[in-house]
């Protein structure tokens, strides 16, 4: 990745002080009941100094953490320093994680992601239908789908199967801010996701590449990237203005597979007799459709013309 803040490097400790920074920098003083003198404050947020008396650690020990140089805080550290920076449990579990892998003498390699989709999984989207389904990867690429799963991002279909990535689609893809409503919330909550991929894989290929490709073509991710959110519950229900249907408003659901390390299967859904049920037949009516299995004839003879 090519930024100064960017996860390319192996060195845990960079890391974990690039979180701190990040939470520091964004809690301000009158959050955690600090009062502040007249004058301007150079520093957004708190100063090293003011964190480190509300945490009950040294100065010189709280800058060697935040630079990287201090690996191997304690667990009394780390909660000292959670509950100064008022920390939820989704972000306190993350600077958990950040600190065990900085406290390696060797980062684990990351498993290469696989993009190989099952057959019986690409049976389980057609069997979903109407109901707009896919398969995504851990980085947000789209493995595979049903016709309504590609159709519901409006435009997507325009892109190569290899560059069909949500990540990519919120932040490059033109038709995406019409297409959401609520679009500022589904980009902090689609960077919070990557972000918290990005602190316990940093170096794993599929999420540098796309990080990269993003902080240099999207300042809004840059932005938002820099920011250091882990946190990014996704709603129960998720309203699409669509070109094509019209407003749509569906029940998102996704789970993790199993036996696909990484891989997680999305799915949407209407009360049957609804408008929006309506809507999501015609989306998957009106959509391109899946091309039609080989016969065994065609099997046999790959090459003839269809």
């Amino acid at each position: 990745m090519a930024s100064q803040d960017s996860s390319s490097g192996s060195d845990g400790g960079s890391e974990l002080g690039r979180f701190l920074r990040a939470r520091r920098t964004q809690t301000t003083p009158d959050q955690v009941g600090l009062t502040v003198g007249a004058g301007l404050r150079r520093t957004p947020g708190l100063r090293r100094e003011e964190l480190a008396t509300l945490a009950g650690i040294s100065i010189d020990y709280y800058v060697r953490l935040e630079r990287g140089k201090e690996t191997r805080p304690s667990p009394s550290v780390l909660d000292a320093l959670a509950r100064a920076l008022q920390l939820d449990d989704q972000h306190h579990h993350h600077l958990r994680e950040l600190a065990a892998r900085a406290a390696r003498y060797a980062p684990e390699p990351p498993p290469a992601p696989s993009r190989t989709v099952r057959p019986h999984l690409k049976l389980l989207l057609e069997t979903l239908r109407p109901s707009p389904a896919y398969v995504i990867s851990r980085s947000m690429d789209l493995l595979a789908w049903n016709p309504g799963g590609l159709a519901l991002y409006a435009g997507l279909d325009d892109w190569p199967a290899k560059q069909r990535n949500l990540a990519r689609y919120f932040f490059l893809h033109p038709a995406a801010r019409g297409l959401f409503p609520d679009w500022d919330k589904q980009v902090r909550a689609c960077v919070a996701r990557l972000r918290a991929l990005a602190g316990t894989a940093p170096d794993a290929p599929d999420l540098t590449a796309l990080v990269g490709e993003l902080l240099v073509k999207s300042p809004d991710f840059a932005k938002l990237w820099e920011r250091y959110d882990v946190t990014g519950r996704k709603s129960a229900h998720k309203t699409f203005h669509h070109p094509h249907v019209g407003t749509i408003t569906l029940a998102a659901q996704s789970m993790q597979l199993e036996g696909t390390p990484g891989q997680r299967l999305g799915v949407y859904l209407a009360e049957p007799g609804t408008p929006d049920h309506d809507a999501m037949l015609l989306l998957d009516m009106t959509a391109p459709q899946p091309a039609a299995r080989p016969s065994a004839t065609d099997e046999a003879n790959p090459h003839t013309p269809s």
